[in-house]
């Protein structure tokens, strides 16, 4: 039988799961609670509530940047509006990562053609797979809920909103199952997946900042058509359920179709020689990483350009509440200033994802056995490591510059003066060293500590994070909020440039490269996962 075994499955792919399980849905949870306190204590009054959705109801990049404005004149659509898209693609990206290991990525390793070798049935694999992964998603769901619930928020709103963002992050797991039998590598299957949540994201944004016909053709705009918190329209989960049943069906169908571990696209034969860079470490690294690189400094871009075409009505948009002034400007320096050099912390923030995951590529490369046998040749192991340290720290610089670059073009088309642009552009890649420190921790635990490294440089980088956003409201002592290194660079355009913590950043960071370097000399290479 085609499904034998899967329950068995399941329960393997549980426990081996059971640490991403609980850090994605206790992240998101966490993500939820956090937007819905701090909106609620932006929005203390009906009156404040008010006088913000008058403001936000017609600012078409807010829109397309968030969602469409739903339920504005609430306090429980004031929250989801605050969560936004980021919400949903979260949840995405959570089904994505999650059935994406366990379907291309166990049978690119061959672990599934050993299941297949015993009484495994052929379907068995993909739907313990999204077993595995809908039910995570569907306990977030309700834990979305139950965090809606516990601020006193209507029931109806917050059933739909928790379900809206289930279904739509199981969506987008059924997908990156037909994905994974498109092409034969993970990583490709990840990027068709990504694509598609991006064409979402954008779809959704041009449609709801039109007349809304086109959001129709975004699951995005569907799981936002749910109007949580504004006259519920719960026949659109039915949009998302349909759509995600049919992309079973379509994956199960390919499937049939294919051989084990192939793809139904061929992949083109590669030269016959290579190019002269690829005999150079850097070389190589730049080919595994360039399409990565591409990816972060276009979405760093685009978010860029919306901060900065929303820049010059910041005024207006805060004018009356003060709590979202103090927020924003700390109750100090120009307001317009405050705000873009919070954006370009924002910036920074996002652009550490390709940091750590540049350098975090060693212990894949390790683990997967593709490091043996270039370390088996003349090549050193610093020289092998230095390549992808290399290409995470210029490409850390190209990515800032890309988000400053589109926030200070956005900005000085809206005001008449491309001036702005360079200041905007300078404030983004001052945040370089601190990105360098998260770098140089990676690479060190990489070095020291190497089942630590990739868990370890993601919760750095969640803790700056949660340092840099919530410090305030959570009243973390000075030493604490000293930790993240983003916390000691200057606060550009607000502030001026200061060479001290620079220097003494980009020297943390080179000491803790140092130490990576050395413990990767003196410890044992993984042969294979």
């Amino acid at each position: 039988m085609t499904f034998t075994g899967t329950w068995a499955l399941l329960r393997t792919f549980v426990r081996l799961d059971r640490v991403r399980l609980a850090v994605w849905m206790g992240s998101i949870t966490l993500l939820i609670w956090v937007s819905a306190a701090s909106t609620m204590a932006l929005f203390p009054t009906q009156a404040d509530i008010d006088r913000t959705a008058a403001t936000m109801e017609d600012n078409s990049a807010i829109i397309a940047l968030n969602a469409a404005p739903y339920g504005l004149r609430t306090l429980g659509g004031e929250v989801v509006f605050g969560i936004g898209s980021f919400g949903h693609v979260v949840m995405g990206l959570m089904g994505m990562f999650l059935v994406g290991r366990h379907i291309r990525g166990d049978e690119e390793a061959g672990r599934t053609e050993l299941l297949r070798a015993t009484a495994i049935g052929r379907n068995a694999p993909m739907v313990a797979a999204l077993a595995n992964a809908v039910g995570a998603l569907a306990i977030t769901g309700v834990l979305i809920t139950l965090v809606m619930l516990a601020y006193g928020l209507p029931a109806g709103g917050s059933v739909a909103y928790g379900a809206g963002m289930a279904a739509f992050g199981i969506l987008f797991a059924n997908a990156t199952v037909v994905a994974g039998q498109v092409t034969e590598h993970n990583r490709a299957a990840y990027g068709i997946a990504g694509a598609a949540l991006g064409a979402s994201y954008v779809i959704r944004a041009v449609g709801d900042i039109g007349t809304g016909t086109l959001s129709w053709l975004s699951p995005m705009g569907w799981a936002q058509a749910i109007k949580a918190f504004a006259g519920e329209r719960w026949w659109t989960l039915g949009l998302l359920a349909a759509t995600a049943v049919g992309l079973v069906g379509v994956a199960a169908w390919l499937m049939a179709h294919r051989d084990l571990g192939s793809g139904l696209v061929v992949p083109r034969p590669g030269p016959s020689g290579a190019a002269p860079g690829l005999v150079r470490p850097w070389g190589l690294a730049v080919r595994l990483q360039r399409a990565a690189l591409f990816w972060w400094t276009v979405g760093l871009a685009l978010t860029g350009l919306s901060y900065g075409a929303i820049g010059k009505d910041i005024r207006d948009f805060i004018a009356e509440n003060d709590a979202m002034a103090d927020i924003i400007a700390q109750g100090t320096g120009d307001l317009t200033d405050t705000f873009f050099a919070t954006s370009a912390l924002t910036l920074a923030l996002v652009a550490g994802g390709f940091t750590v995951a540049a350098v975090v590529r060693l212990r894949s490369e390790e683990t997967s056995g593709r490091a043996e046998p270039l370390l088996a040749t003349a090549l050193p192991r610093s020289t092998w490591a230095g390549g992808h340290l290399l290409m995470a720290v210029a490409g850390t610089v190209v990515v800032l510059a890309g988000g400053g670059l589109g926030m200070g073009l956005a900005y000085g088309v809206s005001v008449g003066d491309l001036g702005e642009a360079g200041p905007l552009l300078a404030a983004s890649v001052a945040f370089a060293p601190a990105l360098w420190v998260l770098a140089g921790l990676a690479l060190a635990l990489f070095g020291l500590l190497p089942r630590a490294a990739t868990w370890g440089a993601w919760a750095a980088l969640t803790l700056c994070f949660v340092i840099s956003y919530f410090g305030q409201l959570f009243d973390l002592p000075g030493w604490v909020m000293d930790l993240s290194p983003f916390q000691h660079v200057p606060q550009m355009p607000a502030e001026g440039f200061d060479l001290v913590p620079t220097a003494v950043l980009t020297l943390a960071a080179a000491l803790l490269v140092a130490v990576g370097l050395a413990g990767l000399r003196h410890r044992d290479i993984a042969t294979g996962a």
